[in-house]
C-alpha cells in the first residue's frame, strides 16, 4: 500500500490536511487546540469529545460512548463478549477482523452471505444460521466490500432475530453517512437495541483515517466498562491532538462528508462508464451506499494472481477476493480517491496487453 503508486482499492477517502480542519474550527475549538498539552487523556475519551459524538445518536449520551481506535475496539469487544464455546454469525465477504479475531478465540462461526447477483443480504438467510449457543451477530452496512445496503425494515428484522435469541448485535458502521440521495439512512443499532453495539469513527466517512479515532456506542454500560478495562492494557488513551481534531470534524460534519460523497458518486459514474468499455473483463454492480464495490473479473488465473500482475506491471494496487475469504474472482474497488481517472487510464493500457492472455 505504501510502496506502490496507484491505489484503486482503498476503502477510505483522500485524507484532509490538518490545516483544512483547523481552518473551519470555531473560536472555542481553536482555543482548545492552542491550549493543548500532550498529556494523558481519560481512558474512555475526553468528555468534550464523547459529548460531540453522542449528539449524533438520538436518546444516547456521552455515558453510552467509549473512544479508541476502530480496530482496537473491534478486537476488545470480541474478546470481552466471547468464549470458545460460543457460536457467532458474521457477514461474508467482509473486513477480515470481523472474522479473524473471533477465529483466534476459537468460536464456531457461521457466515451470512449475500445473493451474488445483486449483493443483497436477506434477513431470512440470517435467521437460518441461528444456533442454541449463538452469542453474537456481526453486521456491516454500508457493506465493505460490496457496497450493499439494507432497508430500515430489514434492520428491524435483524434486531428482532438477535433479540429473540438473546444475542448481542455488533454493527460495524464505519461507512455511516456515506449514503446517496433517495436512500434512507439507517439508524445506529445502539439506538434501537438494548444489546446493540455501534462502531463508527473518522476513518471512512470523514476522510481522516490518520487520526485513528473510533468509538463504540451501547446502552449496556457494564459492557462499556469491560471494554474500557481491557483498553487499559492496550492504548490506554487517545492522544490530545487526535481528540481535538476529531471534535472539529464531528461539529462540522457536513463540511467533510459532503465533498467525500460528491467524489464517491462521481467516481462510481466514471468507473461504470469505464467498465462498459470492457464488458469482457468486468461485471460491475454499483454500490448502494459506502465507498467500495466488489467487482467480478474475467481473468486467466485467480483474482490474487491478477492483482499481483497488475501491481507489478502498472503500480496499480487492488485487493483481491481472496483477502475477504470469498470464493470466485473479484477485486474490491474504492471510489474515494481523486486520482481515479488517472488510474483508469493506466488500467486501460494494461488491459490491452492482458486481453491477449485470456
Amino acid at each position: 500500500e505504501f510502496s506502490t503508486k496507484y491505489l484503486l482499492s482503498s476503502s477510505d477517502c483522500d485524507g484532509y490536511p490538518v490545516a483544512d480542519i483547523l481552518a473551519i474550527a470555531s473560536s472555542d475549538e481553536k482555543s482548545l487546540w492552542d491550549q493543548m498539552s500532550l498529556s494523558y487523556t481519560p481512558c474512555e475519551g475526553s468528555s468534550f469529545l464523547r459529548e460531540a459524538i453522542a449528539r449524533h445518536y438520538p436518546n444516547l449520551s456521552a455515558e453510552n460512548c467509549l473512544v479508541a481506535s476502530p480496530g482496537e475496539l473491534n478486537f476488545i469487544a470480541m474478546n470481552v463478549l466471547l468464549e470458545k464455546t460460543d457460536h457467532l454469525i458474521t457477514i461474508s465477504p467482509g473486513y477480515q477482523s470481523l472474522s479473524e479475531v473471533v477465529k483466534s478465540i476459537g468460536c464456531e462461526i457461521s457466515y451470512w452471505k449475500p445473493n451474488p447477483e445483486n449483493w443483497q443480504f436477506y434477513p431470512a438467510d440470517l435467521e437460518k444460521l441461528i444456533q442454541k449457543n449463538t452469542k453474537l451477530i456481526i453486521i456491516n452496512f454500508p457493506h465493505n466490500p460490496t457496497g450493499s445496503y439494507i432497508s430500515n425494515a430489514e434492520l428491524l428484522q435483524i434486531i428482532e432475530i438477535a433479540r429473540s435469541n438473546n444475542a448481542f448485535l455488533f454493527s460495524d458502521e464505519m461507512y455511516h453517512k456515506l449514503v446517496f440521495e433517495n436512500t434512507q439512512e439507517l439508524p445506529a443499532v445502539a439506538t434501537l437495541y438494548e444489546k446493540g453495539i455501534s462502531l463508527w469513527g473518522t476513518s471512512k466517512s470523514f476522510g481522516m483515517a490518520g487520526l485513528r479515532t473510533g468509538w463504540v456506542m451501547s446502552q449496556d454500560k457494564n459492557l462499556l466498562q469491560k471494554i474500557q478495562n481491557f483498553k487499559d492494557y492496550l492504548s490506554i488513551c487517545t492522544s490530545p491532538p487526535t481528540e481535538i481534531l476529531s471534535l472539529i470534524a464531528l461539529n462540522h460534519a457536513e463540511h467533510f462528508l459532503l465533498p467525500n460523497l460528491k467524489k464517491i458518486k462521481k467516481n462510481i459514474q466514471l468507473f461504470e462508464q469505464w467498465t462498459l468499455k470492457h464488458p469482457q473483463f468486468f461485471k460491475f454492480i454499483a454500490p448502494q451506499a459506502g465507498s467500495t464495490a466488489f467487482v467480478q473479473i474475467n481473468s486467466k488465473g485467480s483474482s490474487l494472481e491478477f492483482s499481483n500482475s497488475l501491481v507489478a506491471k502498472t503500480g496499480i494496487m487492488t485487493v483481491p477476493g481472496e483477502m475477504f475469504g470469498y470464493n470466485g474472482k473479484y477485486i474490491r474497488i474504492g471510489f474515494g480517491r481523486e486520482n481515479m481517472p488517472i488510474i483508469l487510464e493506466k488500467f486501460d493500457d494494461y488491459l490491452i496487453e492482458y486481453s491477449h492472455q485470456i
